[in-house]
């Protein structure tokens, strides 16, 4: 694409959650801050929540990165299983020798996980269990994870679970039949969009990583621009940035005008609704975007 017009060695606007990427604006690094003070004091359960696109995949992929060979830890990215399935898979994330396949039951793979959770205790490594996209996950697997969590030696829990997700998993866990589990987080945090100051630092960051050595890209009223129709969601900055680039590209430009990024938002429809929120603009523009539709 335009990697060499502009002097790059890779797209850097993916949507791919890459840690070599990760922007530590305000919010991510308070909730890392959060993840890393709450793991290392042991609490049971964590919860991490944010609106679509503002970077939970990627803040966790981070703090997994971040722990140090004192931890083990366990990754489930989709945790819409039912709770055989949901232990199972931490069965495999902690490489647990499990019975034959038709002994596999829900007792024998409890049985089954909690030795190795002993094992990694007396080998002084708690394991840290990352739950993305938690909202998704069934009550009844919400409980059965509550019970696993029951493990403990007289010093700590032999099993610490962050749950990431979206605002709805406060409704899921706002769920009577979850009342204990919801009673034993005591470490939360609400992630936040991008600042309107932290955005020009964002864009030049990923710039650099992709191996940009220039002068800046994005114009000051592109930057505006481009805030107004993101309110800063990293994803959609991701989505509009690439396409003004593109924009920008097509044209034989070095850098991109505030004109390309509005150009970039009527062809990406979540940023075009919240531009038609923030912006006043003439009635056949509104027509022609209705059109769109």
């Amino acid at each position: 694409m335009y990697e060499a017009h502009f002097g790059l060695h890779e797209l850097p606007f993916s949507l791919t959650p890459d840690t070599s990427y990760a922007y530590t604006c305000a919010s991510h690094q308070a909730a890392l801050n959060t993840l890393l003070i709450a793991v290392k004091n042991g609490e049971g359960f964590i919860k991490i929540t944010g609106e679509v696109g503002t970077g939970k995949t990627l803040l966790c992929r981070t703090f997994l990165a971040a722990l140090d060979e004192a931890f083990a830890s366990a990754y489930i990215p989709n945790p819409f299983l039912e709770p055989r399935t949901l232990l199972l898979a931490l069965a495999e994330e902690l490489n647990v020798r499990l019975p034959r396949r038709d002994q596999q039951d829900q007792y024998h793979v409890i049985k089954g996980l909690t030795y190795a959770l002993l094992g990694y205790a007396a080998a002084g490594r708690p394991v840290v269990l990352c739950l993305d996209e938690a909202q998704a996950m069934p009550i009844e697997t919400f409980e059965a994870l509550r019970l696993l969590t029951n493990l403990e030696t007289e010093k700590r829990k032999l099993l610490q679970v962050v749950l990431f997700g979206q605002p709805e998993l406060d409704s899921r866990l706002a769920h009577r039949s979850v009342r204990q589990l919801r009673q034993r987080i005591t470490f939360q945090y609400r992630l936040e969009a991008l600042r309107m100051d932290e955005l020009d630092s964002y864009l030049d960051h990923r710039l650099r990583v992709a191996g940009y050595q220039g002068r800046r890209v994005f114009a000051e009223p592109a930057v505006c621009a481009l805030y107004r129709t993101s309110q800063g969601v990293p994803r959609l900055v991701n989505i509009v940035a690439h396409k003004s680039m593109l924009l920008a590209y097509g044209e034989g430009g070095q850098q991109v005008s505030a004109a390309q990024v509005r150009a970039a938002v009527i062809d990406t429809p979540a940023a075009r609704q919240s531009w038609r929120g923030q912006w006043q603009y003439p009635p056949f523009i509104a027509s022609a975007l209705d059109a769109l539709h």
